[in-house]
């Protein structure tokens, strides 16, 4: 399985003609739809779904499919599949269970909305949470940066989920300086095979 990062929190996951993009938002970009059979979206934050490149890639392919959790599927519409946490679904040929549930908390219970994490064949996307999944993870997405993250955060999450291979996501914020400081943590751990993969190029999985 191949694995595209398109910026920021979006990734795009291809295993022969099965292609599925995962929170395609605002700093990603429209080729990261293209040939696509699904859209996983974990939660409304434009950084994480650009509502009008979903809308345009739905009139080019009315097949698409949607996936997100409930209040964001009916809000979205007709054709949006709701999935809940817990829930094992197939998405463009793909096995996902949904997991999590909660956005992580800035601060004061903000921003208090729903956050669903999608492990696709053991290829685990947390969204903006920080939830640790029962089933084993080949391969963790984890966030790098955000209002309600900090690196020991990050540390003690690759630990809990102790995936073989980690590529780090949600770094859109970062400048050069902040990447290469998360990647240096990140590196150090031992057993987790961090690595970051630059954006538009692919990680085989």
């Amino acid at each position: 399985m191949r694995l595209t990062k398109y910026g920021h929190a979006c990734v795009r996951l291809d295993d022969g003609d099965r292609a599925l993009v995962i929170d395609p938002g605002v700093y990603s970009a429209p080729v990261s739809f293209d040939g696509v059979a699904a859209v996983l979206v974990t939660h409304e934050h434009a950084d994480h779904v650009d509502l009008d490149l979903l809308r345009a890639a739905r009139e080019r392919n009315p097949e698409l499919t949607v996936h997100t959790h409930p209040q964001l599927a009916a809000e979205l519409g007709e054709g949006v599949h709701a999935v809940s946490p817990g829930e094992v679904f197939t998405a463009a040929g793909f096995t996902v269970r949904a997991v999590g549930g909660e956005h992580a908390e800035i601060i004061d219970g903000l921003p208090g909305c729903a956050n669903v994490g999608f492990v696709v064949d053991g290829v685990y996307h947390p969204g903006d949470s920080l939830f640790v999944p029962s089933e084993p993870v080949e391969t963790l997405l984890i966030p790098a940066a955000g209002p309600w993250l900090k690196i020991g955060d990050a540390i003690r999450f690759a630990r809990a989920v102790r995936p073989r291979r980690a590529f780090p996501i949600h770094d859109g914020v970062l400048n050069e300086l902040g990447l290469r400081q998360f990647d240096a943590w990140l590196g150090g751990e031992e057993g987790i095979g961090y690595t970051r993969v630059p954006l538009g190029e692919t990680a085989v999985v």
